[in-house]
């Protein structure tokens, strides 16, 4: 007698139709990060134009601490919508797997922002 197969749960980049726990504020991300966007050019200007060490540090912590505020936000929309939607499963054995595979993901993403 074989054992069960346990299924794989996919990657999110393989995810078709999927719709992303951001998709609401995507809008409000895109504009973000093109302000971070024009935030980084500037300090490159700074750079190019041999500006004070000092002040391109401090524009370097601003764009650091706003790509923190979005980091924090995907990861709240992470837990809000993809970690709540695996507790929706039907199948207690595959609403655990995709729990526990969410719960991962947030995990090691934070990881990776930590480090």
């Amino acid at each position: 007698m074989s054992e069960p197969e346990v299924p794989v749960m996919a990657p999110a980049d393989t995810e078709l139709d999927q719709q992303h726990g951001y998709s609401s504020n995507k809008e409000a991300y895109l504009r973000r990060l093109k302000r971070i966007e024009g935030q980084v050019r500037g300090i490159a200007r700074m750079v190019d134009e041999d500006k004070y060490c000092i002040d391109i540090l401090t524009q370097v912590a601003a764009v650091t601490k706003a790509l923190h505020a979005v980091s924090l936000g995907l990861v709240e929309e992470h837990i809000g919508h993809c970690v709540v939607g695996a507790a929706s499963e039907p199948d207690p054995q595959l609403r655990a797997e995709a729990i526990d595979f969410k719960v991962k993901e947030a995990t090691d993403a934070i990881g990776r922002l930590l480090r």
